[in-house]
């Protein structure tokens, strides 16, 4: 679980995080959505200690970030994984060379230990017979199996996803979708996604949250867009015409 408590965070006049509080739930697949310049990235990103808040709290299963020394905060962030907008991996590297990296880098694990996870979470993608294939060799979807694969190569507690579905056609981003899910449930994972991407909301929103100008305008599950009466979501949301159709539907089945 991941608690923010009351959280501030400007660039210089401009404040751009205005007391957000909220809980990402553990097991759970929390989103956070909103509009360009809606605050969701520097959230994310003050979630990833890459900025510090100037006033509130963030936490992980009770460690406030902010309390933690050097080398605590570096411990904790062997247990964060990452998925990248655009995948992120290593050109000059092959799909489990790619996974690896993370092992190599953070734990002592053997070379058999090594290649036996390796095996393991590329396999658990869905990735059996991409192992010596290099990024530029796979599909966009591909990609992002081996930049998932790579997020969890290391066990991690918390996982937090940036766009997994830009630039994916809308029937491989439920797949990744529904992958980030089952992984998700599977290990216990705090997952937070930062997305813009309706499907996903509709597809796995089991914690939402709603930014609008820096303020938590909303929050709820995919079941309670369609009976909430708050116009900030709503006029979000259902901004297309095939979304309004899909809740005037889903009214009338109520």
């Amino acid at each position: 679980m991941i608690e923010v408590k009351n959280v501030e965070k400007s660039f210089g006049d401009t404040k751009v995080l205005k007391g957000v509080s909220t809980i990402f739930e553990t097991g759970k697949t929390n989103l956070i959505i909103g509009q360009s310049g809606s605050g969701k990235t520097v959230l994310l990103k003050s979630l990833l200690g890459i900025h510090t808040p100037e006033k509130g709290t963030i936490s992980f299963d009770g460690r406030i970030y902010s309390d933690l020394n050097p080398d605590e905060k570096r411990a904790l962030r062997t247990e964060i994984g990452m998925v990248f907008q655009g995948s992120a991996l290593f050109d000059s590297m092959t799909v489990e060379e790619n996974v690896g990296f993370p092992l190599k880098m953070f734990t002592t694990k053997t070379a058999a230990e090594i290649k036996e996870r390796v095996d393991f979470v590329i396999d658990r993608v869905d990735l059996k017979d991409a192992h010596h294939k290099k990024p530029s060799e796979l599909s966009g979807g591909m990609q992002k199996r081996v930049a998932i694969a790579r997020a969890i190569v290391n066990n991690p507690k918390y996982l937090f996803c940036d766009e997994p579905n830009s630039g994916l056609d809308p029937k491989t981003a439920i797949i990744i979708d529904n992958l980030i899910h089952e992984i998700t449930v599977e290990y216990n994972i705090t997952t937070v996604i930062n997305t813009h991407d309706m499907n996903s909301v509709m597809e796995i929103g089991e914690k939402i949250i709603f930014l609008k100008k820096g303020i938590l305008a909303w929050e709820g599950t995919k079941k309670d867009i369609f009976k909430t009466d708050n116009e900030a979501i709503t006029d979000f949301v259902y901004s297309s015409n095939l979304f309004k159709k899909i809740r005037k539907a889903q009214n009338k089945e109520e």
